[in-house]
Parts: structure tokens; C-alpha cells; sequence
């Protein structure tokens, strides 16, 4: 019988063909010498990512209903590992990631979750600049009280036995935000800032102005609120940002 794997990394995809190889490749590549699974949740693609992340070797899951949370509740329902991983697939992961994260929960077993930044790695340059200034001030809230108040959905693992489930009524924000306070209710949360994942600019391409006026106030932040505040899906999901281009060359560790 397999031995039940140490990490769950799941990773929900909608058309994500361009990007799920240098994802993948680069889970491959983890230096984490104990087992772990990636499950892809196939959320109605219509392109090769599926074919392409079972050639890879990944488990792959289908979840009909659109939407994110949807996606990787999906996922981690899927999940046989004892710490499951939000991951993206239009990031890269860092070597030594993994390792780092099972080092964190090894250390105490009162952490119910380790959860960390992300770094743009194309992109206009004002995206990278606001993602390390993010990012910043997340790390200083949480030097300054403990408290991890913000983690990127690229980037967060939890003990499984401590997940009580993704609130499907959410769209962005809902495998953030709602999932950290979830967990914070858990036991405690440790946030390492040096331990980035590596993700597509692509979110940007629309400027400046249209990410600080509509994408973070409108769809993320009032979405998230009136969402949450109803109990349901009010209102809908952000626009998908696909990039014709396709993958991305990033500085990884």
C-alpha cells in the first residue's frame, strides 16, 4: 500500500495550458525528499491542461461548478496527504519550498497552517513594485503582533485535520482571506516571508489605474464583503486574465 503522502499541493485550473508545465517542472524539480501528491482540478477547461498535468503525473479531478473556491474544495476533498497546499498554476515554486514549509510545521505542532508571499516575476514593473510593498506590510504586521493578516493563495498549507472546508458562496478572496480566518480559529498561523512562490504578472496588463480602482476595491475587496456578508454569492467572479503569450521566465531560487 502507498504510503499516505506528506503534501496534497493542489492546484484548480481554468485554461491554464501556457502556464501548468513550468508549474509543474517545477514541483518536480521540490528537494523535499519525503512523498507528496499535486492534484490539478480541472474546472471546465477547454484547452490541454488536464492531458498536460497527467503527463506529468498529477492526479486530476474534475469540478463542473465555475469558480476557485469551488475548485479547491474540490481538490482537498481529493487530498490524501496529512498538509494539503493551495497552489496557482501560473507560478513557479522555489526549491527549497517545501522543505521549508515541512520544516515549519515540524517545529511546533501547535501551527495549524504556513502560509507566505508571493513576487511577480513579469509583468509592468509598478506590479512588482506594489506586490513587494504588499507583501512588506504584511511582514511587519505580522513582526509586530504575530498575526498573519494576508497570504497569497499561492502560498498557503494547512494541516489537513484542521481544514473545515472552502465557503463556495465566495469568489477571490474566498481562498485567502476567508480560509485564513477559518484556520486562525484553528491554532496558530506562521507567515514566512522568506519563502516566496514566483507568479505571473498577468493580473496587471490592464494598468495601473484599472487594478487600483477596479480589480482590488470592486472585484476583491467589495466582492469578498457583500459575498460574505450574505452568505452567498452576490456577486460574481473578476474577469479570467488569460495571456496569449503563455508561460514566463522567473528567477527561482
Amino acid at each position: 500500500m502507498t504510503d499516505r503522502p506528506r503534501f496534497s499541493i493542489v492546484i484548480p485550473c481554468f485554461n491554464e495550458a501556457a502556464y501548468v508545465t513550468d508549474a509543474l517542472l517545477s514541483l518536480r524539480k521540490q528537494d523535499f525528499d519525503g512523498v507528496f501528491e499535486v492534484i490539478v482540478v480541472d474546472n471546465n477547461c477547454t484547452d490541454e491542461t488536464a492531458d498536460i498535468a497527467r503527463d506529468f503525473g498529477a492526479v486530476v479531478v474534475t469540478e463542473p461548478v465555475p469558480g476557485v473556491c469551488n475548485a479547491r474544495q474540490r481538490g482537498t476533498e481529493e487530498a490524501r496527504g496529512e498538509i494539503v497546499v493551495s497552489a496557482d498554476a501560473d507560478t513557479v515554486y522555489g526549491r527549497d519550498w517545501l522543505s521549508r514549509i515541512d520544516a515549519l510545521f515540524r517545529g511546533d505542532e501547535r501551527v495549524v497552517a504556513v502560509v507566505g508571499p508571493c513576487e511577480y516575476a513579469d509583468g509592468p514593473r509598478w506590479g512588482r513594485v506594489y506586490g513587494r510593498a504588499l507583501f512588506g506590510a504584511v511582514n511587519g504586521v505580522y513582526r509586530l503582533t504575530g498575526r498573519a493578516v494576508y497570504a497569497s493563495a499561492t502560498n498557503i498549507a494547512f494541516r489537513r485535520e484542521a481544514w473545515t472546508g472552502y465557503d463556495t458562496g465566495m469568489t477571490q478572496g474566498g481562498d485567502e482571506l476567508d480560509q485564513l480566518r477559518r484556520l486562525r480559529k484553528r491554532g496558530r498561523i506562521v507567515y514566512d516571508h522568506g519563502n516566496p512562490t514566483f507568479t505571473s504578472g498577468r493580473r496587471h496588463n490592464r494598468g495601473l489605474v484599472y487594478n487600483l480602482f477596479v480589480t482590488l476595491p470592486v472585484h476583491y475587496l467589495l466582492t469578498y464583503a457583500v459575498n460574505r456578508m450574505a452568505g452567498r454569492r452576490v456577486l460574481g467572479s473578476a474577469p479570467a486574465f488569460r495571456d496569449p503569450e503563455g508561460s514566463f521566465e522567473a528567477a527561482v531560487r
